[in-house]
Formats: structure tokens, sequence, C-alpha cells
């Protein structure tokens, strides 16, 4: 018979992403959960939980409803509205928020203002820093148009960049892109038609300076993060960069997204690579900065029970850099834990399903609960090498907690 704690989910109904945590419930033996539909959310529906809830905030997907909603209508495709796209999102997760406070028992499992947060890749970014996470530098202040750019990027004495849309998702307006003077050469997922800019499944490129200028003016209305280009490693004659999903403080799942193009997005073209010949070639050494650089990343947002780490290995196989930290990537369908991470033999839902089980409910436990994560993990020696990042997040986030 199906008991524990109630849970629901704020999310698209019948959404994978709300599919698969259902499913993850029930291997635990748990109700399914409710759903909270983000359509109701955005159009300030009164939000109606029962009392001792843990409440689980999601991405609203693909849903046209929810987007038109999140950014206006339109072209569910264009790229744009962003800035409108974030405030949106953040006054929906306040009245998640407020709702749950109302509610006796009831408890948030994520942080709205982290979300926010890591929603904004200016903020996101700076966040990472000022922590010490290794990150790509970015030039500092406004974007405000092309002319800006390459202004900004001759003073920086910058030729290759990646410019992004302060608040998009799943390389929706970015570009990579390569200036010397008069001659520029752009790789994105932009199309370019009728005046308008539109998302592509195919990644397309750009020399003609007229065109360029004026993607980027357009994106620019939205706000603008402008990194410097991190060389990325390549295997198998594709360059990769890592999905890590990090639950609880532990980074226990792993994707490699390799492609031939600088965006490696699955849905772009890229390809699941192969994790163990990325791990071969970075040693257990090098494995353990990887995991350090994402753990480090979580810790930055303590309030929230997972996040997705988009993490970079550089060319020497040394370096790595985190580019984008995600409160909603936790999606790796049939992807299952590391070893050593204690999550062996689950996918990233039930990971967090246990973790919650376990009794997270925001900073407070953290610590204890990624220490009882990684006693779980403990055995092999390549799996105490990997540890080693983990651990120091552990200790970070004690000494937080101690106000050291």
């Amino acid at each position: 018979m199906s008991g524990g704690p109630a849970l629901a989910v704020v999310g698209t109904p019948g959404d994978r992403r709300v599919t698969m945590f259902a499913d993850a419930c029930a291997r635990y033996g748990l109700r399914p959960p409710g759903v909270v539909p983000w359509t109701s959310v955005l159009r300030g529906e009164e939000i109606r939980l029962e009392p001792g809830t843990l409440v689980r905030i999601d991405s609203p997907g693909e849903d046209p409803e929810a987007d038109a909603l999140l950014r206006g209508p339109g072209e569910p495709s264009r790229v744009g509205g962003g800035a409108r796209w974030h405030a949106s999102l953040t006054a929906g997760t306040a009245r998640v928020r407020e709702a749950v406070r109302r509610t006796p028992g009831a408890v948030l499992l994520a942080d709205p203002d982290e979300i926010a947060v890591m929603f904004d890749k200016r903020l996101c970014h700076a966040r990472l820093a000022a922590a010490g996470v290794p990150v790509p530098p970015a030039l500092p202040g406004p974007v405000e148009g092309y002319a800006c750019l390459r202004r900004r990027l001759d003073e920086a004495g910058w030729g290759r960049v990646f410019v992004k849309p302060a608040h998009g998702s799943s390389a929706s307006g970015v570009i990579a892109l390569h200036a010397a003077g008069s001659r520029v050469r752009a790789v994105t997922s932009v199309e370019l038609s009728d005046g308008g800019l539109y998302n592509s499944l195919r990644v397309r490129s750009y020399d003609r300076e007229a065109e360029l200028a004026v993607i980027v003016d357009r994106l620019a209305r939205d706000g603008l993060h402008v990194e410097r280009w991190f060389p990325k490693a390549g295997v198998g004659g594709l360059t990769f960069d890592l999905r890590v999903v990090v639950v609880d403080g532990v980074p226990t799942h792993a994707v490699v997204r390799a492609g031939r193009a600088p965006m490696t997005n699955l849905h772009l073209g890229g390809v699941r690579g192969d994790l163990d010949a990325v791990r071969d070639r970075l040693g257990a050494p090098g494995w353990a900065r990887v995991l350090d650089a994402c753990a480090r990343a979580a810790a930055c947002f303590p309030g929230s029970p997972a996040v997705g780490v988009d993490v970079m290995v550089g060319t020497d196989w040394r370096s790595v850099a985190v580019a984008e930290v995600n409160a909603f990537g936790d999606l790796l369908p049939g992807l299952t834990g590391l070893s050593g991470s204690g999550a062996e033999g689950l996918d990233a839902y039930g990971a967090q399903v246990r973790a919650v089980l376990a009794g997270w409910r925001g900073p407070a436990p953290v610590a204890g609960s990624r220490v009882r994560a990684l006693r779980a993990g403990r055995g092999t020696e390549a799996g105490r090498e990997a540890e080693a990042g983990p651990r120091r997040a552990v200790r970070a986030a004690r000494g937080a907690e101690a106000g050291v």
C-alpha cells in the first residue's frame, strides 16, 4: 500500500519530468504526487495544498500555453522575451512559496530565490565566481548591442566568446562568435527569418556583420552575458562537455555531450559520449577535479535539492570550468548513478526522492545527509578518489553553517 509523506509537483501535467518523478515516488511506495499546473500558477489561481505536503518545483517544460503566459503570446519557436519569462517565472515561484507558507506543515523543496539566480546567467556567474568556482571570464556590466559588444571585446582583447541571452535555456539564442576586425564568424541555432529570430534544430553560421548585428541587437533587449571562449577537450574526434546532476551536494549522475559544433546540446545534433573514455583520459585526480567543481557549484545553491551543472574540461585535460548551473537540469532519461556516488541503480529522480525521504528539507540538514550519501558510496579506490571533491564541498558547507 502506498504511504509516506504527501508530495506535490508544480509542473506541466503529462510532461515526462512529472511522470518520471511520479515513477520514482512509486518505486519507493509513495502516493502519486499531486500536480499543480504551471498554467494555474501563472494565471494567479488559488494554490491548494494538503497539510504537510512536500512541494517540488519543476520546469514548465515545452507547454505552449505556459510559454504564452510566461513571455506573452507568439510563436513558441521564437527567440526572445527572456526578461519577461524570468519575471513571470519568479512571480510564479513566489506565489508557490506563499501557498506553502500558509499551509500547515507544508515544506517547499526548493528555494525560489535560487531558481531566479540560476535563470539569470549574469547573477549565476557572479555567484560562482565569488565562491571561487572555476568559470570562464565574463565581460562586466551591460552589453547593450552589437556595437557595444565589439567595442568591449576590443577593450578586453578577446577574439572568441560565447554570447548568451541572460535568461535563455537549451542554448536558445547562444552565439559562438569569432571576431577579428571586420571578419566575423558566428555559430548559433538562431535563424534570422522575415525580420524575426527563431530557434532552429540546425546549427548555422553567419559571416555577414550586418546580419549578426541584427541578431545581437535584438537579443540585447533582454540582456546579454558574454564569456570568453573556453577551449574544450575532445574525444573520438568530437569536443565535449558534461552535464552532472548534483543531488544533496553529491554528484550522482553524469552524461557526456559531444559534437562538432560549439553547442553540444543533444537536441542540436550532439550525442551522448563515452563517459568511461573521458574518465580514463582524465584519470582519478582529473575526474575528482571535475566532481569537485560541480559540488562547489551546487554548494552555491544550498536551498536546491538538485541542480544540473554543465562543466567543461580544457584541451590540456587538467583545467575545468563551469558553464552553467541549471535549476531543472535533472532530466537524464535512462541514466543511473555514478559508481561511488551512493546512487547506483537510481535515476536522478530516484536519487532525489531518496534524499527527501532521508530528511532533506533545505540548508540546515545538508551536511549530515551529504555525509550519509558519501558513506554509502565508499568501497573502491576509484570511488574514494572521486569522493575527494564532494568531501571538500561538505567541509565548506559545515564551515558556512558554523559561520566560519
